[in-house]
């Protein structure tokens, strides 16, 4: 067989495959459009750089005009919005000041015999005359307390208005004597009761129960006459209250009480007690670091003389009175409430010990925060100890609903008809708390050491809204403070509004909430209805809240009808609104402490402020609400959505516009909310302010700008009031 060349061949079919003159001239031709091609896109991406260039330097050169414009005319819009603000300042003063002089005459006019709180020497006289009265009748006595609990709130008021400590101390002290003398008539009365409890005796169980009510107390009482050992429980059915027993306390010689006053007074006391525990945040709206109360600011290379040193001294002292003060008004109301024995004391310590063993999961008090904390950062997890005993943070929770005291007393003796003759058997001491759990001397030697918890059962009351389960806390008498551990079996029924649960001892507590549950905010908005009319709409995390602003007056409201028949279609006063809202567990405002417990955008305070100002001037013909922008523009930016409004209707989707405010100059944005990203580009054709009510003034028409000036005073430190109490630029 003869070899085959096979290289030989591949060769010649290569040669056979060289291109043809016409297949040279095509690629060429190829080759020379591409050519073409790249000199054309280098022209073109030349001439698009040269258009931007171009572009950037018209822009550069309108804003340069446009700051030069803005300089030109910043003096005369600063002095204007100074004028406007200080006008409505100073007429808001004055009439402020003519109110207080009204309300004195006024009340120098009733002539009712109630005592001015704001003399030292009325208020003293009225305490002493009080205190000695000996009657002990529950009717008259409800009476007196209600005349107290109004004195005790027109002392609140004028504690918060007052400007010395001196001044501050005086009243505080009146008030703390009146809620001791409260609790002290209150626990008399029900001595006087239990007193006659067999006279009163129920044919249906043998034992006595009794319930009385007024506007700012519920009163139910029980005496154990039968000593039933299969006695469980008692329901009061018209005070929404129940109680369960162990058999020890049902064939034991006792009378219980549960005591619900319909405020809270010993919450005030836990605050006064641990008065230094928080420091404010340094993110105050008013602006700069806030040192905290207890900390002198001297400044640098200042040095105390010798009358600092004694006013420091005096200082001191008087904080020293001030909280030997608090002690004895514990002390007090808890001797007049019932002191709990010994043994019921080492119970609740005992159990203190092995809650904290076991990592309750409660906040605690608060350590202070470093100044130098990042504002944007989540809410710190603080779990500062007191005296190694856990506390409730009355600054992340609020007590709702009053407090209830639950009490258990030695039956007093009963008197006993004889002949005609009612004999009864005198004590030295008067009603006595009973010991529980029981002390070991007290149980028979076969009984084993063993004392049930106690229950009790609580319908939520109508004046309050919870917007999740309730908490519950106990009040610790030796701390002075709410605690949360100590209490078990809970159990909450939220379609009957109902929670039940056991606790080791007789002791006060309350039911809390969140205080910022409804926070951050979702969305809001603040639209006119009118002159001098506006509605102020936040859309809370939980629920949504709606405050109509007319002149100085607002008016709540609300979809939620439990806990807020009290409120709704009232118009009152935005401070008076506000206290009512927190007492009802409708929580929209916010403090110096807010931003430890709620994520914020971290707002230049300044810069915040000054917006609500203007948007308050300009409230009765413009519209402002929320914009997601406000989020990613910085903390020395804010973004809003404004539009000019008159009718009561919504404001049509399309009207909104963008506007971008800082600390030295407003502008019109070019973005919309349904833009991919965020821009600070200024709308075309738009210029820029020194001031945020003479940015919104280029779009206003002149019907417009009439409004605003013709707004009442009054109106526009409403609006911004409410405004600086819920913070919505930072909040949402």
């Amino acid at each position: 067989m003869r070899p085959r060349f096979y290289g030989y061949l591949d060769a010649s079919s290569k040669k056979g495959r060289k291109l043809s003159k016409a297949q040279k001239l095509k690629q060429q031709q190829e080759d020379e459009e591409r050519k073409l091609q790249e000199e054309e896109e280098a022209q073109l991406q030349a001439e698009r750089e040269e258009q931007e260039r171009l572009e950037r330097e018209r822009k550069e050169m309108e804003l340069e005009r446009l700051e030069l414009k803005d300089r030109e005319r910043r003096e005369d819009e600063l002095n204007e919005l100074r004028y406007l603000l200080e006008e409505n300042q100073t007429a808001v003063t004055k009439w402020k000041s003519d109110a207080v002089e009204i309300e004195k005459w006024e009340r120098y006019m009733r002539c009712d015999g109630a005592p001015d709180p704001a003399v030292q020497q009325d208020i003293n006289t009225y305490i002493s005359l009080w205190r000695d009265d000996p009657d002990v009748n529950i009717t008259l006595v409800l009476k007196q307390c209600n005349l107290a609990l109004q004195l005790i709130e027109e002392l609140e008021a004028l504690l918060r208005d007052a400007t010395h400590p001196q001044e501050g101390q005086k009243y505080q002290e009146a008030l703390i004597n009146l809620q001791e003398l409260i609790h002290s008539k209150h626990h008399l009365t029900t001595e006087e009761i239990l007193k006659r409890a067999s006279e009163n005796i129920d044919t249906e169980t043998g034992n006595m129960q009794t319930v009385v009510k007024d506007d700012n107390l519920t009163l139910c009482l029980w005496a154990n006459l039968k000593k039933n050992p299969r006695f469980k429980g008692l329901t009061f059915e018209e005070a929404g209250l129940a109680f369960e027993l162990p058999k020890q306390l049902a064939v034991s010689d006792i009378a219980v009480r549960i005591l619900h006053t319909h405020y809270d007074h010993l919450s005030s006391l836990a605050r006064m007690a641990h008065l230094r525990i928080h420091t404010p945040s340094h993110r105050s709206l008013a602006g700069g670091e806030e040192l905290p109360a207890d900390i002198d600011a001297p400044e640098q290379g200042e040095t105390k003389g010798e009358e600092e040193v004694k006013e420091d001294n005096e200082t001191q002292q008087q904080q020293q009175q001030q909280q030997q003060r608090v002690d004895k008004e514990v002390q007090s109301i808890q001797g007049s409430e019932g002191q709990k024995s010994a043994a019921s004391l080492q119970s609740r310590r005992n159990s203190a010990r092995l809650a904290e063993g076991q990592g309750s999961q409660v906040q605690t008090q608060m350590d202070t925060l470093s100044a130098e904390e990042d504002l944007t950062s989540p809410p710190v997890q603080l779990t500062a100890m007191d005296h190694g005993v856990q506390m409730v943070d009355l600054m992340q929770y609020t007590p709702l609903g009053g407090v209830y005291y639950y009490d258990v007393f030695h039956l007093p003796p009963q008197a006993h008809q004889v002949n005609g003759w009612e004999i009864r058997q005198l004590l030295d001491e008067r009603l006595q708390v009973f010991p529980y759990p029981m002390e070991k001397s007290n149980l028979d030697d076969n009984e084993a050491l063993t004392c049930p918890p106690v229950g009790v059962s609580v319908t939520l009351p109508d004046s309050v809204i919870f917007l999740e389960s309730p908490h519950v806390a106990r009040w610790d008498a030796a701390e002075k403070q709410w605690r949360m551990d100590g209490i078990t079996d809970v159990s909450y029924d939220e379609a009957e509004a109902k929670i039940s649960f056991k606790m080791d001892s007789f002791q006060p507590f309350v039911l809390m909430q969140e205080t910022y549950a409804n926070l951050p905010f979702q969305s809001w908005e603040l639209r006119p209805l009118g002159q001098d009319s506006a509605l102020f709409t936040v859309n809370g995390a939980l629920i949504d809240v709606s405050i109509m602003i007319q002149g100085n007056q607002c008016m709540l409201q609300s979809e939620q009808e439990r806990g807020l028949p009290h409120l709704m279609g009232k118009w009152m006063s935005g401070p008076t609104l506000q206290r009512a809202m927190l007492n009802a567990g409708l929580n929209i405002f916010v403090n110096e402490y807010t931003d430890r417990y709620v994520s914020t955008c971290g707002k230049d305070p300044l810069t915040e402020h000054a917006a609500y100002e203007q948007m308050a001037l300009f409230s009765s013909a413009c519209a402002f609400s929320w914009s997601k922008w406000n989020a990613k523009c910085g903390a020395e930016h804010l973004v809003m959505q404004v539009c000019e409004h008159h009718g009561p209707a919504p404001a049509p989707k399309g009207s909104w516009s963008l506007y971008l405010l800082g600390a030295q100059r407003s502008q019109k944005l070019e973005i919309t909310e349904k833009s991919k990203d965020f821009s600070p580009d200024h709308y075309p054709g738009s210029e820029f302010h020194s001031t945020f009510i003479h940015m919104l003034q280029d779009d206003m028409s002149t019907e417009g700008i009439v409004r605003t000036r013709e707004s009442s005073y009054l109106f526009i430190d409403t609006v911004q009031s409410l405004l600086c109490a819920t913070r919505p630029l930072m909040y949402s």
